[in-house]
């Protein structure tokens, strides 16, 4: 292969991005992308159609167990599994794998959307709905409709990006009464310092818009907030539900 020959796309998604680069090879037309996309929706509309109180949860895949953050987010997937609520995480390790194991520990749904990726993400054992997407934007979707809120723990790129996902659809009337909560005040509070510093005063957010982060440590507060938001989008318990959401 000389280096003029274009590269194998690692991942599908980088296929369809790069379609239009010359170093990059197209592998199938745009009718079978479109094809594949629909599919990968089906496939998470029948599979989480019962599902009317799910909460994602979000943090890094790159945490052990014993971390402080995992043990947490193990916790309060506990206290949420006991109210009723699915939990649902991207399936792999770290905060998502403690997150399913809490689910696990008190016989509540859980739900892992693993993503395919060239390296890091491996499904935990801990998922009783197990699916795997190719398509980011798919994925994503899935961790919105089924949800009633965010609880988002300590995490990169990929947990940075989930969390202002779910404010931009907040601040744009796509999804209302949706509690994001982000669990950690040392960890979080330098982000929405630098929002309320450099943001705010230009007029690019709102306080509105600062409002709906909330900033929580303690796992009692954190249900009352993911119960409420539950209430006021008139979500009833799963075991109630009788069609998709």
């Amino acid at each position: 292969m000389s280096d003029q020959d274009p590269r194998h796309p690692r991942t599908v998604d980088e296929e369809i991005i790069m379609a239009q680069a010359t170093t990059v090879a197209s592998e199938r037309t745009d009718a079978e992308r479109v094809i594949e996309i629909t599919g990968e929706f089906q496939m998470g509309f029948s599979a989480l159609a019962g599902i009317t109180r799910g909460v994602s949860l979000f943090g890094s895949a790159r945490l052990a167990q014993d971390d402080p953050a995992c043990v947490l987010a193990r916790e309060v997937a506990r206290e949420l599994g006991r109210r009723g609520f699915t939990i649902i995480t991207g399936g792999g390790p770290g905060v998502m794998e403690a997150g399913n194991r809490g689910a696990r520990d008190v016989g509540a749904t859980s739900v892992g959307l693993n993503i395919q990726l060239p390296h890091e993400q491996d499904p935990n054992p801990y998922q009783d709905i197990e699916l795997t997407f190719e398509h980011f934007y798919a994925r994503k979707v899935m961790f919105v409709r089924y949800a009633v809120g965010f609880v988002v723990f300590e995490g990169g790129f990929g947990t940075i990006d989930e969390l202002f996902e779910s404010l931009n659809l907040m601040i744009t009337d796509e999804i209302r009464d949706f509690p994001v909560v982000l669990v950690g005040r040392d960890y979080w509070s330098g982000l929405i310092d630098w929002m309320r510093a450099q943001t705010l005063p230009r007029g690019m957010v709102s306080e509105a818009d600062l409002a709906v982060l909330q900033l929580v440590d303690e796992v009692d507060e954190i249900v009352e907030i993911i119960c409420a938001g539950a209430d006021a989008q008139g979500r009833v318990d799963d075991d109630a539900a009788t069609g998709s959401a």
